[in-house]
């Protein structure tokens, strides 16, 4: 069973659904976050020394571990050359339309 296979799977449970969803915006910001660094072409290390953030700090913004505030996510940007950028989109934008 490949991993999105296994992901429909779960997602057909109600409260794994919700669960899931509920976790978006976070998991958003942290591919957000990883994909900039990479394009960028900087590791964890480098991206520390532009900004001044600990490593560490940064590894724990790319786990998950640690929740960052608008101003910490301000430096990184800025330590990548990139503007910040938040968008609010309409839920029924995301929601995929169901087929029967």
């Amino acid at each position: 069973m490949t991993l999105k296979e296994y992901k429909a799977k779960r997602m057909e449970n109600p409260e794994f659904a919700a669960a899931f969803a509920q976790t978006q915006p976070e998991m958003n910001v942290i591919r957000a976050l990883i994909d900039a660094r990479i394009s960028q072409n900087l590791t964890q290390k480098e991206l520390s020394e532009r900004t001044g953030i600990a490593q560490a700090e940064i590894s724990r913004l790319e786990n998950g571990t640690r929740n960052p505030s608008i101003k910490l996510l301000q430096r990184l940007a800025d330590g990548m050359g990139m503007v910040l950028n938040v968008t609010f989109t309409p839920k029924e934008m995301l929601t995929p339309v169901k087929r029967q």
